[in-house]
């Protein structure tokens, strides 16, 4: 029997098409209440260097795009990557999610180095796969049968991993072979739905189409379906934010490390 706390309301209309996902604009009340101040920027050294610099995010996604402006980096240059993401699902996930991140950090690096606005400070890039218990690598639901069955499937397994590699690209001054830094990471994230969530629920998010173009089916109110998660909450969403700090900082200082092998050279040679 269906479970009558989640059942849905009739509805006359069908729900949005898988094909084209469109956002309904929505009136902000005209009550007085203010909302919350966003907090301040973090006041990293490394981060207000790059303010005011081309700092480009390899991705059309919002949420990515969201993670970095709650560090600082609110100014990015959003330039998706072109390369159709083709690699064989027979890689390895760890594999798979790397190589697919490299391409599209390379595919706009390469299109922006000779901008007439510039060349990039940076350029980051980063792709998440979700992998059922059995290791298979989702895609972003077909349709709504197909997305209803990919939650159901995630549900009903013990757990599933959530992988998002990051790379981070930028310039070197010196001009060293291969002219550029790059830095990679993956991070991987177990996650597990709720046992008692019922098909009615997973019916009514998937008429949300918030997971209609994520692969897994899933994000933001999709958290009404976990349980638990093991490892980053922001990895989840499609960028782990404390590794991403940290890829940025290695290839912004790969132009002094150089600078340093450089001088330590010239004293060994005087």
């Amino acid at each position: 029997m269906a479970d009558a706390k989640y059942a849905l309301a009739p509805s006359t209309e069908p729900p949005p098409s898988y094909e084209v996902t469109t956002s309904i604009p929505v009136k902000l009340s005209e009550s007085k209440t203010q909302l919350p101040r966003a907090p301040l920027p973090l006041d990293l050294p490394l981060l207000v260097s790059l303010r005011g610099r081309r700092v480009i995010l390899a991705s059309a996604s919002p949420r990515r795009r969201q993670l970095l402006a709650q560090i600082g980096l609110n100014n990015l240059i959003i330039v998706p990557s072109t390369v159709p993401e083709s690699l064989p699902k027979t890689l390895s996930p760890f594999e798979y999610v790397l190589q697919t991140a490299n391409q599209k950090a390379m595919n706009v690096y390469s299109a922006q180095i000779d901008s007439p606005d510039g060349e990039p400070a940076l350029v980051i890039a980063a792709d998440t796969i979700v992998v059922s218990l059995r290791g298979q690598i989702l895609e972003k639901p077909r349709s709504e049968a197909d997305h209803i069955a990919m939650l159901k499937g995630l549900r009903d397994s013990m757990s599933h991993r959530v992988y998002t590699a990051v790379v981070v690209m930028a310039p070197l001054a010196s001009a060293r072979d291969p002219g550029y830094a790059l830095e990679s990471t993956v991070e991987e994230t177990t996650v597990k739905f709720a046992k008692d969530v019922s098909d009615e629920m997973i019916l009514s998010y998937v008429r949300t189409r918030e997971g209609a173009d994520k692969a897994g089916g899933y994000g933001g109110i999709g958290a009404i379906l976990v349980d638990r998660i093991e490892g980053s909450f922001d990895n989840v969403v499609g960028l782990p934010l404390r590794p991403t700090l940290s890829l940025i900082e290695k290839v912004t200082r790969q132009d002094d490390d150089i600078v340093d092998e450089f001088a330590e050279a010239e004293e060994e040679e005087s």
